[in-house]
């Protein structure tokens, strides 16, 4: 095996991690509303300085490679595509921080629940899934796999925009105005998560094809 692939290779397992660790972000945050846990709620918060020291290696890592191997054609797309991933990912990572502070913010402000929160876990599945997706069809190539993952951007859109529409009823009609409007961001920042997977989609047809497309 090349250096060059030796090194790519560790690119792609740094990539594998951020986003396994990406994808407890999530849920952890998540849960962490649902249940009003702080504790699992600051967990998410601290956990989040290992995602950016990731980042921070993964861009070293391919600016070191790039200086010194001068990959070209389709070696240079992967590693320009490792450092937009890698940027999406840590984006992502701080919208799961942004889920995790409602739940530290709903506790010190003593705010509590008016239901059961169904539609925000199975919007936060759907994400995980899809960065899930994203992390795989970069590691393989997958193009189909990217450009599913990019569809699956519609059903967020979808289910984002009916929450907001039933959390609007509730401030409009003056019940629970503080709670549904912080639900209303939590909705958000999944909904941009979803946003920031369809990037890396973008990222991997740009791999395997050399053209930006734009999935969204």
């Amino acid at each position: 095996m090349r250096p060059f692939d030796q090194s790519l290779q560790e690119v792609k397992r740094l990539l594998l991690k951020m986003g396994e660790r990406l994808e407890i972000a999530i849920d952890k945050a998540v849960r962490s509303l649902a249940t009003q846990n702080d504790v699992l709620a600051q967990q998410v918060v601290l956990e989040d300085k290992e995602m950016d020291r990731l980042e921070t290696v993964i861009d070293d890592t391919v600016a070191k490679l790039i200086a010194t191997q001068q990959p070209v054609a389709k070696d240079l797309r992967l590693l320009i595509a490792a450092i937009k991933i890698a940027s999406d990912m840590e984006r992502m990572a701080d919208l799961a921080v942004n889920i995790a502070q409602v739940t530290i913010q709903m506790k010190e402000d003593k705010l509590t629940l008016f239901k059961e929160l169904i539609d925000i876990p199975k919007m936060a599945q759907v994400t995980q899934k899809m960065v899930n997706d994203g992390i795989n069809s970069y590691i393989d190539g997958n193009v189909e796999l990217a450009k599913q993952l990019a569809k699956t951007d519609d059903q967020v859109d979808k289910m984002y925009f009916d929450l907001l529409k039933e959390l609007s009823a509730y401030m409009q009609g003056n019940q629970h105005v503080e709670v549904a409007m912080k639900l209303s961001f939590v909705a958000r920042y999944l909904e941009r998560i979803a946003d920031h997977a369809t990037n890396i989609a973008e990222s991997i047809v740009y791999i395997e094809t050399g053209n930006h497309v734009d999935l969204n």
